[in-house]
């Protein structure tokens, strides 16, 4: 097998319904994933207003030749949220966990796992297989190499390694967004919706830091790993995963098609990822087992 899919993640943002009811449209049509992630992940609170239009997108991705995965919290803090989980894992489609207290429902079926859950080693790895895990998408600041040293001891496990996106890198029991606006977290306004790709967050010294998405923290920079296809088969990888921004991100899905399939090097698919709208600079340095905010991969 030579072929290395294309997953785009879970949104983590708040948007409007009408916003992703056009935004998954548009990739049902137009982009080229074959796997498409849904669901609430970050913050059970957001849930009434995404739920509703979930089913009529979830009709259109799969119209469009898609396979729809429905992604579980993260962090659930309530028992309706451990419920929702519950009902998610029995559910038809495939489901993707994220906190390892969904297992329970799920563990003999088919899922996939998150960047949020903690897959560090190939222990981790094996256990998940047992209890029939298909894809494992390992945190996010693990390098292509660390990945592929535990894919190694899984060879029946699918490997996906996250490559474009900010990066997820904490969940809070404070929301970040409700603080700033002076507001308590039980009565957030959801003012995340404001910030359709979180709010960068600033030194003293006004250096780039972090972002802040309700409960989330993420890099403020933009990760892309920028691999070749045999590279990344070469270390067990067999899916690369784009996480939704508010960008072109059927252009971002072209250009990491065209890498994968010999049209691009990774030094103009850089170049071409550089001219899009994004929220920040373009970064890969996790990818390469050194520090997250650098850059490797340079641009033609």
């Amino acid at each position: 097998m030579t072929h290395v899919a294309l997953t785009l993640g879970p949104l983590f943002f708040h948007w409007p319904a009408e916003r992703l009811r056009n935004f998954y449209f548009r990739i049902a049509d137009e982009a080229a994933f074959e796997r498409v992630h849904i669901g609430e992940v970050v913050c059970g609170k957001r849930m009434p207003f995404s739920d509703p239009v979930w089913p009529e997108i979830i009709e259109r991705l799969e119209r469009g030749g898609k396979e729809v995965v429905l992604a579980t919290l993260a962090a659930p803090a309530t028992v309706r949220e451990r419920k929702s989980i519950a009902a998610l894992c029995e559910a038809g489609h495939m489901v993707e966990i994220n906190d390892i207290t969904a297992l329970p429902a799920r563990s003999g079926r088919p899922f996939v796992t998150g960047p949020f859950l903690n897959v560090y080693n190939e222990a981790t790895a094996r256990f998940l297989a047992r209890h029939g895990v298909t894809t494992i998408c390992p945190p996010v600041e693990l390098s292509l190499e660390t990945a592929g040293t535990i894919a190694a001891a899984c060879p029946e496990v699918e490997f996906e390694l996250f490559a474009f996106g900010r990066l997820p890198l904490a969940l809070s029991g404070r929301c970040y967004h409700a603080r700033l606006h002076g507001l308590h977290k039980d009565s957030c306004q959801f003012t995340c919706e404001q910030d359709l790709d979180g709010l960068a967050v600033d030194t003293l010294d006004d250096q780039s830091f972090l972002a802040i998405n309700g409960v989330q923290t993420l890099s403020a920079e933009v990760h892309a790993a920028l691999f070749t296809s045999q590279a990344l088969i070469r270390h067990g990888v067999r899916r690369l995963r784009l996480s939704p921004h508010d960008c072109n991100m059927v252009e971002v899905a072209r250009i990491y098609r065209a890498l994968l399939d010999g049209a691009l090097s990774p030094e103009d698919a850089r170049f071409q990822l550089s001219c899009l709208d994004l929220p920040g600079r373009l970064v890969d340095g996790y990818a390469h087992g050194k520090a997250g905010a650098l850059s490797v991969v340079q641009p033609a």
